[in-house]
């Protein structure tokens, strides 16, 4: 028979669980990352390591008693203390569960992600927004405790999750509603007030503007060529609003009006020559800038996108995983690159200045040969170091 002193630990590791997301069908209580090796468990346990939950338990010889990593109890002696990798190994070598962890129950991390799960669908699904106490109470916590566990798993506090969340679904309404009065009550705000005073942060601009981009506007454009062939330059009273580029003069125009549909749209008379004639200097030379005023139309989260893009220097590229980063959201890689998709200024929002993690150049929406030929004349470009 073995004793409770000499069991040892297993070789095999199983891999960490896939994170419970807000609004996904069920929480994982899987088992965590186990640590390779004794030494690293028991650094795990010293540490009381949340990543390694459930990877492993701890058997205490002197107390008979096998617990998590992460017990809270007192640190037992290293002399004392074996590993193994299930409660059934524990059990069977004559251990009993601890409780104050309760091992055999699912981790508290993971019954806290199980429960914001079932908070986020309930605020998803909900017309009116329920309250935090509301949330708390169904969730089995207080107010103050729920608030703390939500925005450590999402992110944001429920209130905040809420209103993303309507201004996702208004978002949406915007363009297909008969009005915009429509859209804020089928969003599920209370008043158009409520909704008015937090537009420009969930929009990104004034909801008419973004339901009907250009509407009202009066928009000129010139054609033009340049090193990638030929350039499309309009704008607006406020500025440049688009820069495209191609084969085909009339498809760039068609291109421009399908871009801002109620605008009234017409070529440019001679005073624009000095602009288009600065944008290609610009495009033909992109590290010597670009002074002109630019028209940027965009959601809140386009805008972030775009403005992370204008701070990447002349002759550097990131990933979509590296600007995800760099705005504060590492996994939102797809939306990042929806945004770049969605860029109308060529160039001067560079969006050609991101490529895939390996490096590799793809997706451009005027076409791939073109990102490479930008890529490859801002890194001539670029200065070299003195030795």
């Amino acid at each position: 028979m073995r004793t409770r002193t000499a069991l040892k630990s297993k070789a095999r590791v199983e891999p960490a669980p896939t994170p419970a997301k807000p609004g996904s069908a069920k929480a994982s209580s899987t088992r965590g990352s186990a640590p390779a090796g004794d030494d690293a468990r028991w650094a795990a346990v010293v540490a009381r390591d949340p990543a390694s939950d459930g990877a492993f338990y701890v058997c205490v010889a002197t107390t008979g008693i096998y617990c998590r990593n992460t017990c809270s109890a007192r640190l037992p002696h290293r002399a004392n203390i074996s590993f193994v990798e299930t409660c059934g190994e524990a059990q069977a070598a004559g251990f009993r569960a601890c409780k104050r962890c309760k091992p055999g129950e699912p981790s508290l991390i993971a019954r806290h992600s199980a429960t914001i799960a079932a908070a986020a669908r309930e605020i998803e699904a909900a017309f009116e927004e329920p309250s935090l106490s509301q949330l708390a109470g169904r969730a089995g916590l207080s107010p103050h405790h729920f608030q703390r566990v939500f925005k450590c798993i999402t992110g944001l506090t429920p209130k905040a999750y809420a209103l993303a969340h309507r201004a996702q679904r208004i978002r949406k309404a915007l363009p297909a509603s008969a009005s915009v009065t429509s859209a804020i009550f089928d969003a599920g705000f209370n008043s158009s007030g409520r909704f008015y005073a937090t537009a420009q942060d969930a929009l990104g601009m004034r909801p008419a503007a973004f339901r009907s981009p250009g509407t009202g506007a009066h928009i000129s454009y010139a054609l033009g060529q340049c090193f990638l062939g030929v350039i499309l330059v309009a704008a607006s009273a406020k500025g440049i609003c688009a820069i495209l580029l191609g084969d085909d003069p009339q498809a760039l125009v068609h291109d421009l009006a399908a871009r801002f549909p109620k605008a009234a749209i017409s070529p440019a008379d001679a005073s624009f020559n000095a602009q288009i004639a600065q944008v290609i200097a610009f495009v033909e030379a992109p590290s010597a800038g670009l002074d002109l005023p630019l028209d940027i139309c965009g959601t809140l989260f386009q805008h972030k996108v775009w403005q992370a893009l204008r701070a990447i220097p002349s002759g550097q590229t990131l990933s979509y995983a590296q600007l995800a980063e760099r705005i504060g959201q590492p996994k939102a890689v797809r939306a990042v690159a929806g945004a770049c998709a969605a860029n109308t200024l060529a160039v001067a929002i560079p969006c050609h200045r991101i490529v895939k993690s390996d490096g590799a150049v793809s997706g451009y929406r005027w076409g791939v040969e073109r990102k490479k030929a930008l890529i490859e004349r801002e890194a001539d470009a670029k200065p070299r170091r003195k030795l």
